[in-house]
């Protein structure tokens, strides 16, 4: 039977020291050497001597290098947003609702471009809305009385605030020929801001 020996490798007293790369080497005159490290000094021995804190200063330097590269390359994510605290937060909105309200759109059928444009009329007259649109040449197949109709009518369509959808609509079934007039509203979640101003200026407060 053949035994092998094992090879007994003897650790070294004291780890080598590698010499630091030539940007983080300190420079400092005999008089400072012999008083003893600095700070400066002492924070790049223990870099040497660390390996998590130089990890750590390598992860450093490579995060500016990569915000400078950012900054000429991709400026928008590099930008800082302004903050805003609650206060800002609160005077942004405030400054949003005082050009302009929640506004809907109504639609409502009528029979006949005359009736269409009466009613219309007296909308706009009781500022119950900013705008009408008459919308010619419309069919309209519905359920009545327990039968499938079919009718030609006309389609307006009724640009106004939210807070005055119940005034538009009483006003609507006292002057319309229906005895249940059509009066369904979509909200508005957006647009030209400076065209919903308008609707705002130019429509009465509830």
């Amino acid at each position: 039977m053949l035994f092998r020996r094992r090879r007994i490798h003897k650790r070294p007293s004291k780890l080598p020291e590698m010499p630091l790369p030539a940007p983080f080497r300190v420079f400092s005159p005999p008089s400072a050497a012999a008083a003893g490290p600095t700070g400066a000094q002492r924070a790049l021995i223990y870099g040497r001597r660390s390996p998590l804190a130089g990890a750590l200063l390598f992860f450093s330097i490579g995060a500016v290098s990569a915000a400078v590269a950012c900054r000429t390359g991709c400026s928008f994510s590099h930008r800082r947003l302004p903050f805003l605290g609650a206060r800002g937060l609160s005077s942004a909105r405030m400054e949003s609702a005082s050009t302009t309200v929640p506004s809907i759109v109504v639609y409502v059928t009528v029979p006949n471009r005359e009736a269409g444009k009466k009613l219309s009329q007296s909308i706009i007259s009781e500022k119950l809305a900013a705008c009408v649109n008459i919308v010619p040449g419309i069919e309209s197949v519905y359920w009545w009385e327990g039968k499938v109709q079919s009718d030609a009518e006309e389609l307006l369509i009724i640009k106004t605030r939210e807070s005055l959808l119940d005034a538009l609509t009483e006003h609507v079934k006292a002057n319309h020929e229906y005895d249940v007039p059509e009066v369904i509203a979509l909200p508005i979640t957006g647009g030209n801001s400076k065209y919903l101003e308008w609707i705002k200026n130019s429509t009465k407060e509830n």
